[in-house]
């Protein structure tokens, strides 16, 4: 008898370990964080929001253009144009640089890379510089919703909760500095 209860006790110590090293493999938690650096006025803002929190509060906020987890696109009328048609044969064409517009004080470059939409926007004018790079994953859940005139927030963090870390948006201008990102870290940088 002491034999069997040793083995079950062995047993059970490993399947604590394998228990304890399943949750410590488990996906951690994904944070969103935004940056706001104000280079001018040494002001500081940091927002380093669990995703988890972001999908369970966005659908409870009915407030101007967002409800129930999507956000209503105002005045934007294209009534001939099939966006779902577009997004779908951009999703399957290979990757590539797009659109590129170059002008004496901007620079446009909408591009496919690597599973990712990519705009780049430079105005010479402001000094200002916008990057934005959205995994197609999010890219598809932001267009996943029942009109044309809306976009998914709600469908866009949950596609967020399994992309890897990535910067989402960068803003530079003469004033400020703006970050947008995902990682794993409870904190900012």
């Amino acid at each position: 008898m002491k034999h069997l209860l040793s083995a079950l006790a062995g047993l059970a110590a490993v399947a604590t370990l394998c228990i304890a090293s399943t949750v410590s493999a488990a996906t951690p938690e994904r944070y969103l964080h935004v940056k706001v650096d104000g280079i001018n006025t040494k002001e500081l803002v940091r927002v380093n929001i669990p995703l988890s929190l972001a999908e369970k509060v966005i659908p409870a906020i009915h407030e101007r253009q967002l409800h129930d987890g999507k956000i209503e696109i105002g005045d934007f009328h294209c009534d001939n144009v099939d966006f779902r048609a577009i997004f779908n044969a951009v999703k399957d064409a290979p990757d590539g640089e797009f659109v590129t517009v170059q002008e004496p004080d901007n620079d446009v470059r909408v591009a496919k890379e690597n599973n990712q939409l990519i705009v780049h926007i430079i105005d010479r004018r402001d000094g200002e510089k916008v990057d934005v790079t959205v995994p197609w994953a999010v890219a598809q859940a932001l267009a996943s919703t029942a009109t044309d005139r809306q976009i998914n927030i709600e469908a866009a963090i949950q596609a967020l909760e399994r992309a890897g870390d990535t910067t989402l948006v960068t803003v530079t201008d003469r004033d400020e500095k703006v970050r947008v990102w995902i990682d794993s870290r409870n904190i900012s940088d």
